[in-house]
């Protein structure tokens, strides 16, 4: 069985370097040694998907910052992605669109409005409340030349919500929207894509195997998965629908960049910042375990990430 977990491995991930079955630390063999593998890079869709935005709420947040979640629905699978926008002056134009029958209360319920709701409003289209200053004018006619800060992130609940110390994608998740709320305007397109593309049971069981002494891409190969078997071509695609073609992306990983842009390069990363964990940069928040550290050495070995570890890493 082990064996022909290993076979449907290497022939998911067209290894040039078949794994072999001894390099695998399992209950069974002997811990301690490597497994050899050409990680499989992430794919360009060869077309965009059709997307959706069917509802957007404004969400005050615990940090202070106001933010818009809009929720996309899609022609590629059947899952709710986010976008998180950060201001107002990022808007999602099939959103915006005008359905057929739809009243002027359809429409703010679900979103489709300019300004703030408030108790009484009658119209998508007019705010009888907003008052806008020249000053605040000039600013708008600044922002429309302004490149957005932009983070695609794909989901980690073990990360998010259970308080895991295996990675850091809760860290980068809140240091990406401290980042963006600093500048005002900004876009977190949040994708469901759980464990690298796997979900969240196959995630689990990769963590067992971890344990056993493999690190997160052997034990992904192990369980007949791609060392990452992400797709971005949604959040291509997203980035379009909210009038975004020229970003600067959050990330660590080269692939995303070049994957992003999507096939015809619809959308350009003009700049690449870094997310360097706090730890590291010795940042209030921060923290550090043997795993965070396996995991962050594994992204920039085998997966290439651009990120220079401390000298005592």
């Amino acid at each position: 069985m082990l064996k022909e977990s290993i076979t449907k491995a290497n022939k998911k991930t067209k290894n040039t370097q078949p794994v072999d079955v001894s390099c695998l630390n399992s209950p069974i063999l002997s811990p301690g040694k490597e497994l050899e593998t050409d990680t499989k890079k992430i794919e360009i869709a060869e077309k965009l998907p059709n997307v959706r935005c069917i509802v957007r709420a404004r969400i005050p947040t615990t940090t202070g910052a106001e933010i818009f979640l809009n929720l996309y629905k899609n022609d590629q699978d059947n899952k709710e992605h986010l976008a998180i926008v950060f201001g107002k002056q990022i808007r999602s134009e099939s959103l915006d669109a005008v359905q057929e029958g739809e009243t002027e209360m359809d429409r703010m319920i679900r979103g489709a409005y300019v300004g703030t709701l408030y108790p009484g409003r009658k119209s998508s289209y007019v705010d009888a409340n907003a008052l806008v200053a020249s000053e605040e004018k000039k600013e708008e006619v600044r922002k429309k030349n302004f490149t957005p800060l932009v983070r695609i992130h794909s989901e980690c609940y073990t990360g998010e919500t259970a308080w895991s110390a295996r990675c850091d994608c809760g860290e980068q998740l809140d240091e990406a929207a401290r980042l963006i709320s600093e500048e005002g305007d900004g876009v977190i397109i949040y994708m469901r894509q759980e464990g690298r593309g796997i979900g969240l049971s196959e995630k689990l069981k990769a963590y067992n195997l971890q344990d056993l002494g493999n690190d997160t891409v052997q034990a992904n190969l192990l369980l007949q998965h791609p060392a990452d078997g992400r797709s971005y071509a949604i959040a291509t695609a997203m980035l379009l629908d909210l009038g975004q073609r020229n970003i600067r992306l959050l990330t660590n990983n080269p692939e995303k960049v070049s994957s992003i842009e999507g096939p015809k390069k619809e959308v350009q990363v003009v700049e690449r910042l870094s997310m360097i964990p706090k730890f590291w940069r010795g940042d209030e928040g921060g923290f550090d375990s043997p795993e965070v550290g396996a995991y962050l050495r594994t992204k920039i070995e085998k997966m290439g990430h651009l990120l220079s570890a401390p000298d005592k890493f």
